[in-house]
């Protein structure tokens, strides 16, 4: 096994041993060493946790996710007190809490009067806008270090770029394969001839095959006041508090990914974009929500999934994929985000505008599949990636809703969303807002697609297999209706090349019978075109 790069700390404005720093830690940097920590005097150092209203309502969060981070910044800050580490942590529902980032730390500083704040760098582009204020408001002043969870550095990803007319994960993902080592052999190949095997990687489920029970864990006394007290501040936001079912803690979501590697690992490659109503998980390993609040870091989920190949406990194909989520597609958008913000977020290339429908909210749908997708999403705050891709977010695409809509939806509705993350998958991957920035064609598809990876289409209102009229499945005629919406933005792409061959050979009454399906549905559903 090729050797790995040992994790570099890099950080802007080093402290000495004389100075009382300040040292503030968010709520998705929940790791011991975050770089903010890294040489912490115990004797002479305070942290700084707070819990920030603003940060619960920009958008209006599922109840699940606020309850979690909550929770996880609760244990978190006790498992550093009981490591000798002064902790002063603001609540919710603090009287003096002000509600504000901005408000809270400046009022630390005058209340422990530190000689410098020491942060790391945030995921998200507005609050590094407002560490930038801090240096200019804060009577201290403000070191702000390099976030090393990450396993490739914004400035690394920026000379990465630098130059290239386009930026295609998978060559990304190359360059990282070779900088960790992971799945490499000691010649500096790829394991098993290949980069990628995810073609392995598309089976339908099986009728008879036996799925493991959720992970899931009992909440403590801690995580019961959490959920008493979102219950009664956040009762108008979307999704279910009740069946509460995510690891709060470092240990058990180390017990989740263990369980995971044990459990799912060997089948999740065949299976990883299969549907299955009322389950869920499949063989998915549902850690995102801990690597993104930091329970978990990157480097050691994907330890933990080598070893399983190494040791013959897991195949390839199943592993390959699983790393290649990680350090290729996360690290990957990340990248793209701090590459492209802030004016990633306003592009429209396929210039959509209309609204999005109530169901995404209510589930009241008779489309079978989006309304499984919503239900689960409501209950679990969680959905796996193909439903987020190809059932919820092929519908907005072939229906063409402003990409604002849906990019606020699916921040708010995911316990492992963050804009980082979120706003390049939506935006780029779903929408093809960027017109191809980060995907080289748009991932439309029609009903067959869902009917080939899923259960959903037996017994639902719509029959998959017609093409037009009322009883047709809509993603049939709403994939050809957004071809010819599209047709002056998208028939020169190469890779659009066969559909439009096809539509091409359509009679102009076939056109009109598709066009004349899609207005009616939509007017139906409500996704009428908005001004401006």
């Amino acid at each position: 096994m090729a050797k790995r790069e040992k994790a570099a700390s890099h950080e802007q404005g080093s402290t000495s041993a004389q100075e009382c720093c300040l040292r503030l830690v968010l709520g998705d940097q929940l790791t011991p060493d975050i770089a903010a920590l890294k040489d912490i005097d115990r004797e002479r150092d305070v942290v700084l946790m707070v819990e920030v209203h603003d940060e619960t309502v920009y958008v209006p969060h599922h109840k699940q996710k606020i309850a979690f981070l909550l929770s996880a910044m609760r244990h978190f800050a006790q498992e550093l007190r009981n490591d000798g580490i002064t902790v002063d942590y603001v609540g919710l529902e603090d009287e003096a809490n002000t509600g504000s980032f901005t408000g809270e730390v400046m009022r630390a500083v005058a209340r422990h009067r530190p000689d410098r704040l020491v942060v790391t760098e945030p995921g998200e582009w507005r609050v590094w806008q407002m560490m930038q204020d801090w240096r200019e408001e804060s009577a201290v002043p403000v070191a702000i270090r390099e976030d090393d969870r990450f396993i490739c550095s914004r400035a690394e990803f920026a000379a990465w770029a630098e130059g290239r007319k386009s930026y295609r994960m998978e060559f990304f993902y190359r360059e990282m394969r070779r900088k960790t080592g992971f799945l490499m052999t000691d010649d500096g190949e790829p394991e098993g001839g290949a980069w990628n095997f995810d073609a392995e990687n598309r089976k339908k489920l099986p009728t008879k095959i036996s799925i493991p029970k959720a992970t899931a864990f009992r909440p403590d006394a801690i995580t019961r006041d959490v959920l008493d007290l979102v219950a009664r501040r956040f009762d108008n936001h979307f999704g279910d508090l009740e069946g509460f079912r995510w690891a709060v803690t470092r240990k058990d979501a180390r017990t989740a990914l263990t369980r995971f590697v044990n459990e799912r690992l060997e089948n999740y490659g065949d299976y990883q974009d299969a549907m299955k109503r009322d389950e869920p998980f499949l063989f998915h390993a549902v850690i995102a929500p801990y690597l993104n609040a930091g329970l978990l870091t990157a480097r050691e989920v994907c330890v933990a999934v080598e070893e399983a190949y190494r040791t013959g406990r897991a195949p390839l194909n199943a592993v390959e994929g699983f790393i290649r989520q990680v350090i290729g597609w996360r690290e990957y958008v990340r990248g793209i985000y701090w590459l492209k913000m802030p004016d990633y977020a306003g592009t429209n290339a396929l210039e959509a505008k209309r609204k999005l429908p109530d169901f995404y909210w209510s589930a009241d749908t008779p489309m079978a599949c989006l309304r499984a997708c919503v239900e689960e999403t409501r209950a679990n705050a969680y959905a796996h990636h193909i439903q987020r891709l190809m059932v919820l977010g092929n519908f907005a695409l072939l229906v063409g809703i402003t990409p604002r809509e849906v990019q606020e939806w699916y921040l708010l509705v995911y316990a492992d969303a963050y804009e980082w993350v979120e706003l390049p998958n939506v935006h780029g991957m779903v929408l093809f807002a960027d017109g191809g920035l980060l995907a080289s064609k748009p991932y439309a598809a029609s009903g067959a697609y869902i009917d080939r990876m899923s259960d959903y289409c037996k017994g639902c209102a719509y029959d998959v297999r017609a093409k037009t009229g009322e009883k047709a499945c809509p993603f049939n005629y709403l994939y050809w209706n957004f071809l010819i919406e599209n047709e002056d933005r998208l028939s020169s792409n190469p890779r659009m090349g066969m559909p439009y061959r096809n539509l091409a050979r359509m009679s102009e009454a076939r056109r009109k019978a598709i066009v004349g399906d899609a207005r009616r549905f939509l007017a139906a559903v409500g996704a009428v075109e908005q001004k401006g």
